[in-house]
């Protein structure tokens, strides 16, 4: 959930098209600000799966990159991409539904002589290929900001090559039923683990400003064997000692005792030999 004030916050339904542009929309203006807010601890040529700081270097969830061609959707400003070049993928591809996202991405490929292609697509309707890619990945990007995720693990499994992997990281699923709060008022459940009604901030005129869509872990599930893959792994980073941060509702206290971000480690099945 964004960390800003928004005229109004509300759940209710929202459309495929009034997510999509809301979300677009803020992202265009809040990425200069979010880049200054969050850009140490991504890094500007980093993997961090999620606040708790999983790091792929250490993790290796996307499996060995080296030669790979690579796809990272909602990229951002491309941090991990850039990661991912350094590691020695051979072709690395970022998409984002915001230009102001990518924006952020090419000062960064300037200030550092870097150049990670992009892409500004939305995650739903990917501009590529079939079987395009080896890996494909999102690191709190696209999955949540959309309402129909369903497509997205479509989409993934559609530009995957056979044997190729998927890996996303979202927000825990569990972590809808409790307060957005980094404090102890974030510890008591308030709301239905259930309740999959959209999260919608939204202006004076009742226009969305911003969405995030709730599937429970089992959603997920569902989703990624519908897209014909196979979930390999479910990852649930424990908060690591000594890291004292706080990113909107992630911080010390609600990490060592509730799950915040869940990576979902999938691959498409290797086609069968005749």
């Amino acid at each position: 959930m964004s960390e800003h004030e928004p005229s109004g916050v509300a759940r209710r339904a929202a459309t495929s098209e009034e997510t999509v542009r809301a979300n677009r929309l803020w992202w265009d203006a809040e990425a200069p600000a979010y880049q200054r807010e969050h850009g140490a601890f991504l890094g500007d040529a980093d993997f961090v799966w999620c606040p708790e700081g999983l790091r792929e270097a250490d993790a290796h969830l996307l499996g060995d990159v080296r030669g790979a061609t690579v796809l990272e959707v909602g990229a951002g400003a491309a941090q991990c991409s850039r990661w991912l070049l350094g590691a020695g993928a051979a072709r690395v591809v970022a998409t984002d539904v915001s230009a102001g996202q990518l924006a952020a991405s090419l000062e960064l490929d300037e200030l550092h002589g870097t150049r990670v292609p992009l892409a500004q697509a939305d995650a739903q309707r990917l501009p590529f290929a079939d079987a395009a890619f080896d890996v494909v990945c999102s690191a709190f990007g696209a999955v949540p900001f959309v309402a129909d995720s369903a497509a997205v693990m479509r989409e993934a499994a559609r530009v995957l090559r056979p044997g190729g992997r998927w890996v996303f990281s979202v927000t825990h699923p569990l972590r809808w039923a409790f307060p957005d709060d980094p404090g102890p008022g974030g510890l008591t459940a308030t709301s239905s683990y259930f309740d999959r009604t959209p999260y919608v901030e939204h202006d004076d005129a009742g226009r969305a400003t911003y969405v995030e869509h709730h599937r429970t872990l089992g959603d997920r599930v569902r989703e990624v064997r519908a897209a014909g893959l196979v979930l390999v792994d479910l990852v649930e980073p424990e908060w690591p000692a000594g890291h004292e941060r706080t990113w909107g509702g992630w911080s010390p206290l609600r990490g060592r005792l509730l799950p915040g971000t869940a990576v979902f480690v999938c691959e498409k099945p290797a086609q069968r030999q005749p």
